[in-house]
């Protein structure tokens, strides 16, 4: 099994196998594959130890991958909470951040429906 930026890559082609990395999609994997180039349509397994090595280059030297994004991505949001932006006071509420109505249709982002209680008399 490869491994690449830490992460277990399993026996697909290698365009897809390289979407498992957090921070490269289909487009940067094609992208990628061109650049080394390595077929798209062969197997992880199938690729020899030298074409590996040049795959895990490339990444290494012009992606920003999985745990430098990750946390790249949260500093990016705490600085959005910090200075107050409305972005930032969306995400520190967990509501919707990009305009979309939330009378209805924002469970996703505002999690379970909380009950209120009716008004007594």
């Amino acid at each position: 099994m490869a491994r690449i930026a830490g992460i277990d890559l399993p026996n697909k082609h290698v365009d897809i196998a390289l979407t498992y990395i957090y921070g490269i999609g289909r487009s940067s994997a094609i992208k990628i594959c061109r650049t080394a180039e390595v077929d798209t349509e062969r197997r992880i397994n199938d690729l020899s130890a030298e074409e590996l090595n040049q795959l895990r280059q490339i990444i290494e030297n012009d992606y920003t991958v999985e745990g430098r994004l990750r946390t790249m991505v949260s500093l990016n949001i705490k600085r959005l909470m910090d200075i107050g932006s409305y972005r930032g006071l969306r995400h520190r509420k967990g509501l919707p951040l990009r305009g979309q109505r939330t009378r209805t249709n924002a469970r996703t982002r505002k999690g379970k429906r909380k009950t209120v209680a009716g008004k007594k008399k």
